[in-house]
């Protein structure tokens, strides 16, 4: 495996995506010697407290929290992801970059329509990122990706499998933590939003009703595009 390969790489619409759904599984993959990246489509430019600036700061510190190998974000307008021509080359470009083996990106039910249209503009990607006469902005050649999986961001969803997390939930809040600007109490100068509001509580109170589900005391939920093939120890014989 070169550098620049990834065994895993999470692609969220805004900083924070990623943290929300899946960080308990990124820090857990870490732990076991896998490596992990994140891209970030937009800057969340549009968010209503911080700023572009404290939100790379926060990024960046998150994502050293979970042990990723990268961390990118494409610039890509707030609330302007779309599916056209230019915006799929910028992720093609990405994930023929650091070719990951897993793709996991947001499942389209959620009430932020940008995280609807971040999973439809990877889909589109990813199928390009194959194809061996498909140009993208930088000439790289094709990489095709084994599996592509969703996680939850808003809401709760009955996942088609899910991952233990229980010993890398505390990494998880540390993560969602590291986003005082997003997470933190409305105070002063500062706008009321849902996620100004223990929306950190609910997340963990989210994670520990999935690993409820599975026996374990915390899980992070994923859905799948195809069904899964297991073998003798993936069934647990």
């Amino acid at each position: 495996m070169n550098q620049a390969t990834l065994h895993v790489l999470a692609i969220g619409a805004h900083p924070d995506d990623v943290e929300i759904g899946m960080a308990g599984t990124l820090a857990k993959l870490h732990n076991e010697g896998l490596k992990t990246g994140i891209c970030d489509l937009t800057l969340a430019d549009l968010s209503s407290n911080g700023t572009v600036e404290i939100r790379k700061n926060e990024a960046r510190t998150a994502a050293e929290i979970l042990g990723c190998t990268i961390r990118v974000n494409l610039g890509i307008p707030d609330r302007g992801i779309r599916l056209d021509d230019e915006q799929i080359r910028k992720v093609v470009t990405v994930i023929r970059t650091y070719r990951p083996k897993l793709i996991f990106i947001p499942y389209r039910e959620d009430r932020h329509p940008d995280h609807g249209w971040c999973a439809r503009l990877v889909e589109e990607a990813v199928f390009s990122s194959s194809i061996k006469n498909y140009r993208d902005t930088e000439n790289l050649p094709p990489h095709r990706v084994d599996a592509v999986y969703y996680y939850f961001i808003n809401g709760f969803h009955k996942p088609d499998f899910c991952v233990d997390i229980t010993d890398t939930m505390e990494k998880k809040i540390a993560s969602l933590k590291a986003y005082a600007s997003q997470f933190s109490k409305a105070e002063a100068g500062r706008v009321e939003t849902p996620l100004t509001n223990g929306y950190i509580e609910t997340v963990e109170a989210r994670e520990r009703m999935m690993g409820k589900e599975v026996g374990v005391a915390y899980a992070e939920g994923y859905k799948t595009a195809k069904p899964l093939l297991l073998d003798s120890q993936g069934l647990g014989v």
